[in-house]
């Protein structure tokens, strides 16, 4: 049978991937996001802006057996030119953000059985990275929440997040927008490449499926070895 799955965002990059995939498996999809564009017919579409705080989230009905949060956002510049601001919009979208989301929606999830949380972080959050401390903080406190939130939640619910590197999305054009920086990139990762949605979304939709009933609290580093290894 199925599952019913809500994504907060989805319509365009790793999100959209994630769709396509859950939808495949004939998996009940519902993405709260501020467009439907790029979105199939088969997901339900809830139209929010998930950043506004000053208005409730949409109502939902019925049960969930997963959710995923997935707004981001890719703030890089040195430390002293980040202002107090640039740390505290990146937390509200990456941090606060998922808290909200989780809070809202955590009372849809069965008692009985046993549902799924993913939350993304990023290879920055293990990874000393220049220009990255307003980021890398953010993300660092949603594998925190992560943690914590899987050992006072289970054995209900699972919770564990996907770590990626740089991916190929409409969020990182600016950082792969000449060929320079796409040969520096790929060069950066042992596995010499950069990572397109498609390499992101099924190590998703692992931790949300039953094949990965036996994982909670974990970090799934997806970003073809940047996080651990350096060949010479």
């Amino acid at each position: 049978m199925g599952k019913r799955v809500l994504l907060i965002g989805g319509n365009s990059g790793i999100g959209g991937c994630l769709c396509d995939n859950l939808t495949e498996k004939g998996w009940e999809v519902i993405s709260i996001c501020r467009s439907r564009k790029n979105l199939s017919s088969n997901v339900e579409f809830i139209e929010h802006d998930i950043a506004d705080f000053g208005t409730p989230l949409p109502e939902l009905n019925g049960h969930l057996d997963g959710l995923v949060y997935l707004p981001g956002s890719i703030n890089l510049k040195p430390f002293k030119q980040l202002k107090i601001e640039d740390f505290q919009n990146d937390l509200h979208i990456n941090y606060l953000g998922a808290v909200r989301v989780i809070k809202n929606y955590l009372e849809l999830f069965g008692k009985d059985a046993q549902s799924s949380i993913v939350l993304m972080s990023s290879v920055a959050a293990k990874v000393g990275l220049t220009f990255h401390a307003s980021i890398a903080s953010a993300k660092a406190a949603i594998e925190g929440l992560s943690r914590a939130l899987a050992a006072e939640l289970a054995p209900a619910v699972r919770i564990n997040v996907v770590a990626p590197s740089i991916t190929n999305t409409p969020m990182a054009s600016k950082l792969l927008d000449t060929s320079l920086k796409k040969e520096h990139s790929a060069k950066s990762h042992p596995l010499k490449g950069i990572a397109d949605p498609e390499h992101i979304a099924p190590s998703i939709a692992y931790l949300l499926s039953d094949d990965s009933k036996w994982m909670t609290g974990q970090v799934l580093h997806v970003d073809g070895g940047f996080s651990n290894l350096k060949p010479l």
